[in-house]
């Protein structure tokens, strides 16, 4: 009870956090964007209502197709289980919430293991699921890099940042370094991932060493029974991930092409809320722009990457608000409407489904998913 406790509290204080941080954000750069004169000029913009609605709409369509990829993959994992869209569509929108307070949305990935484990897949299989989707989107997102980068370069400043260090100058550009550290972060997941596909028996080890460091030095073994009981899935796991690649590489293409769909529908919102604005869509720049910002908000900086994501919405569409003349006051306006479509609205959307689903918006764990008692793992 004591720990279910701790663990709503934390869950609390990450929605307050996710909260202050991009509500502060959005407030400094409408500070220093907006003045009396600003509201005069926001009165002469033809705004186009219909391009909101239709910002919304792909939007929606994101999930659409992020459903549909889970259900294939969850299918090719187990061609027995019969996962309805609707189903699938449900798990995605329920871990909307969590997945938006917490850094590199990683609290969505044990909500869409539990429900794919409810409606019948081994806890294994929804992980070799969940991870699949996150190493189908690190290749589509890390092979767009370079395309993205050449799109975008011409429009970026060089934003130095100085400073000695034992007696040494450092400079470098803030935003060359955010992304370098994003593609070294996406990097890194999938060697690790590789390396857990390819060496299942040491990562077992590996656990059951971390299992007993922390069963040694904690008066409770629920951290223990944890690592444990994901022990006892790598197999699963890793047979799981084996199969995609191989027989399943027809079920994997396709997930790839659903994956294409729906990053491409997400990439779609920025054009069309700069065309309600009354301004150009910069479609290849606005979606090179949303390719880099992806790659920047999945560093695990702050729950939800708020703060993060507003901060490099600005900087990046301002580069292109402010290649149209007069424009400039547009940039805060902008950041409100895209982070609230693409950020306020998954979450609150989550928050529906979740607590219809749970009951809760702050006590699903990973000790809710129920398991048998298997052999132990570590002897």
């Amino acid at each position: 009870m004591a720990e279910s406790h701790k663990q709503s509290r934390k869950l609390k204080i990450s929605i307050a956090v996710s909260i202050i941080l991009s509500v502060s954000i959005i407030l400094l750069i409408l500070y220093f964007t907006l003045d009396a004169a600003t509201f005069q000029q926001l009165a002469t913009v033809p705004v186009r209502y219909e391009f909101f609605v239709a910002a919304v709409c792909f939007n929606a369509l994101f999930w659409l197709f992020w459903a549909l990829r889970m259900k294939i993959l969850a299918q090719a994992a187990d061609p027995k289980l019969r996962l309805g869209y609707w189903e699938s569509t449900k798990i995605v929108l329920a871990n909307q919430f969590l997945a938006g307070i917490t850094p590199s949305m990683a609290g969505g990935e044990p909500v869409r293991v539990y429900l794919l484990n409810k409606d019948g897949l081994s806890v294994g299989g929804a992980t070799a699921v969940v991870l699949g989707e996150r190493l189908i989107d690190a290749i589509i997102i890390l092979v767009s890099v370079p395309l993205a980068f050449f799109i975008i370069r011409p429009y970026l400043s060089y934003y130095p940042v100085s400073f000695t260090l034992f007696g040494v100058h450092i400079e470098f550009d803030v935003i060359m370094f955010a992304l370098f550290t994003g593609i070294a972060f996406f990097l890194l997941c999938i060697i690790l991932l590789a390396y857990a596909i390819k060496n299942p028996e040491k990562v077992k080890r590996l656990l059951c060493r971390v299992s007993g460091w922390i069963g040694r030095r904690s008066k409770k073994k629920t951290e223990s029974k944890l690592i444990t009981r994901i022990g006892h899935e790598v197999d699963n796991f890793h047979d799981g991930i084996v199969y995609f690649l191989t027989k399943g590489k027809k079920s994997f293409l396709l997930a790839t092409g659903c994956t294409v769909l729906m990053w491409c529908s997400g990439f779609m919102i920025g054009s069309m809320l700069l065309l309600g604005l009354g301004l150009p869509p910069f479609f290849a720049e606005s979606f090179a722009a949303e390719i880099l910002l992806t790659l920047i908000t999945m560093i695990p900086l702050t729950p939800g990457s708020s703060g993060v994501s507003e901060l490099s919405i600005a900087g990046f569409y301002s580069l292109l608000i402010n290649s149209v003349p007069n424009s400039s006051f547009l940039i805060g306006v902008f950041v409100i409407l895209f982070r609230f479509i693409t950020y306020h609205m998954n979450v609150l959307t989550g928050a529906v489904f979740q607590y219809r689903i749970f009951k809760s918006l702050t006590s699903l764990s990973l000790d809710a998913i129920e398991k048998k008692e298997e052999k132990p793992l570590c002897k």
